[in-house]
């Protein structure tokens, strides 16, 4: 049954080095999936993005996405979160990703010369976790 909040074993999962696929509604109806880099806070889901990618303005436009993350140790166990858009914020954003980056390639985030970085916090509206 869904729920609006993370058991400890969602938390280990969106915790761990496990990829998030961000789902979301373009403005024509079809879906934009995308896969990132995901962490948890508190009760919140955090991405990053650069700005001027299409899926941060799909995020925006839509404020919500569903977010599944998958364990990648046993592909059958994962974890689908309905998500309502929280926060939207560019102060801070560059630590985001570098932490990011440690987490998931243990080293700086090799930074792009212009790019401007943006960290979204998403509050969970369903939570499902699926396991075999």
């Amino acid at each position: 049954m869904p729920r609006t909040t993370f058991e400890p074993r969602d938390r280990e999962l969106l915790k761990g080095r496990n990829y998030c696929h961000v789902s979301i509604p373009t403005d024509d109806g079809t879906i934009q999936s995308v896969v990132v880099w995901c962490d948890v806070d508190g009760d919140e889901i955090v991405l990053n993005s650069a700005e001027g990618r299409d899926w941060p303005a799909n995020l925006r436009r839509a404020g919500r996405a569903t977010l599944t993350v998958m364990n990648l140790e046993n592909p059958l166990e994962f974890v689908t979160i309905v998500a309502r858009l929280v926060d939207d914020t560019n102060d801070g954003a560059d630590d985001v990703i570098n932490a990011l980056a440690h987490k998931y390639d243990g080293h700086d985030y090799p930074f792009q010369p212009g790019q401007r970085r943006v960290t979204f916090r998403l509050a969970p509206e369903r939570v499902r976790r699926h396991s075999s």
